[in-house]
């Protein structure tokens, strides 16, 4: 054990991890990265199969980003943008809006994905309130979803492993229906018969992320964009995850052909480098704020529209367009695909699924809470692959930029790795 590992057990307090797991499970010590590859203190690489939590979408380190983030600190590293404006923010609103599915005209910034979600929620719910709709106070949204860690996010999500001890706090109307197919269904319905007291459906565009990588059909995201308009409610899209080209299109909802009222994006909008997210709404909505100071958004932060983090954003959008990152993710996506379904030809996996960069398969039916997972990510981590399992879900969501050969190696090692355990 070494120094820096000692000491994180004697004050650290790490995400998602007992207390007792802190203290008896080795953790990677990092000390440097480079394109898809971690370095350890012992100078042993690995291949960060997950993109460290989605959203190195460009690898680490990419040099156009340290650039920007660079030269925007030289001159300007933190201006609060109420009352004034700068340049990075302004300019990334304007490309951001660009790039987003038609109609989505706004963007206001935040710092998490979580806090996006939350924005989105408040700007639903006092849209209604402060314009002749004061009884649309209920938020549908599908089972097993999960959008992010702040109360209001909590209240959307349905991933009660992350949740459960949270639940007599919450208020979301979180459905147990385990086919997304049949809740859509339910959703559809309760819109039908109950629309003018309905605020808006949250979901995860075509892929549910924490909550399992569960994959619908582009045709439930139809469904329930159809249903909400006919309901006069609002569609909130959650693409902290599947946004930036991680589904093999910008975002997921194009897929569907869906533009929802609402859009909340972060991880890959900053590369990595820093926190930082937005909610893209719609010009209906953002006239709905119109008024006296009452009626301004209740919502603030203090590093909203960070002149780093806008920086680096706006760079990121620019590797996009040179790059053709969105049309690489595409083709890499195809390697992805035929990589999970070789595994799901070993005995004992379940269900081999994948869309874009994001692939996944079942271990067995232990859920978030279950071993097999974890016990692949150690005979991975041996092999120089870093593997963060959902449990018994074991999914691999590398960087876009991840090279061939590297995708290749993961599989080869993943293979290997679920082979030793099953």
């Amino acid at each position: 054990m070494t120094d820096l590992v000692a000491l994180s057990r004697r004050h650290f307090w790490p995400p998602y991890t007992s207390s007792e797991a802190h203290e008896s499970r080795a953790p990677l010590e990092v000390v440097s990265a480079e394109g898809s590859w971690l370095t350890d203190a012992s100078g042993a690489r690995y291949l960060d199969a997950c993109a460290s939590w989605w959203c190195n979408n460009l690898g680490h380190r990419h040099p156009r980003l340290v650039r920007a983030l660079t030269e925007q600190a030289a001159t300007l590293a933190h201006c609060a943008i109420a009352g004034t404006v700068h340049a990075p923010a302004i300019e990334l609103a304007e490309r951001l809006c660009g790039v987003a599915p038609e109609g989505l005209t706004r963007a206001f910034f935040s710092d998490d994905g979580s806090t996006s979600v939350e924005v989105a929620l408040k700007i639903a719910f006092q849209f209604f309130q402060q314009n002749g709709e004061p009884d649309r106070k209920r938020f549908l949204t599908l089972p097993g979803g999960y959008h992010g860690d702040t109360f209001g996010a909590m209240s959307m999500g349905t991933a009660d492993d992350y949740f459960e001890v949270f639940a007599p706090l919450l208020f979301g109307e979180r459905g147990r229906t385990e086919s997304l197919e049949e809740a859509a269904t339910r959703i559809v319905d309760a819109l039908s018969s109950h629309g003018k007291t309905i605020a808006a459906v949250v979901v995860e565009p075509l892929v549910q992320g924490a909550g399992g990588m569960r994959m619908y059909a582009p045709s439930v995201l139809q469904r329930l964009r159809e249903a909400c308009d006919e309901a006069g409610a609002l569609l909130i899209a959650d693409e902290v995850f599947t946004g930036f080209g991680r589904t093999g299109r910008m975002w997921a909802c194009d897929h569907a052909g869906v533009v929802p009222d609402l859009l909340c994006t972060a991880k890959g909008l900053s590369g990595g480098m820093l926190p930082f997210a937005a909610t893209l709404a719609t010009e209906r909505l953002y006239d709905g704020f119109r008024g006296d100071a009452s009626r301004a958004l209740m919502h603030g932060h203090t590093f909203c529209g960070n002149p780093l983090g806008a920086a680096i954003a706006l760079e990121v959008l620019r590797v996009y367009e040179d790059d053709g990152i969105v049309e690489e993710a595409t083709r890499k996506g195809e390697r992805l695909a035929r990589g999970i379904e070789a595994l799901g030809r070993i005995p004992g996996t379940q269900n081999p699924r994948a869309l874009g960069m994001v692939a996944a398969i079942e271990l067995g039916d232990g859920g978030y809470r279950g071993e097999r997972g974890w016990r692949v990510h150690e005979h991975a981590r041996a092999a120089g692959v870093w593997l963060r399992p959902l449990g018994d879900t074991v999914y691999v969501c590398p960087p876009l930029t991840t090279a061939d050969t590297d995708l290749d190696l993961l599989f080869e090692v993943l293979a290997d790795a679920v082979r030793s355990t099953l």
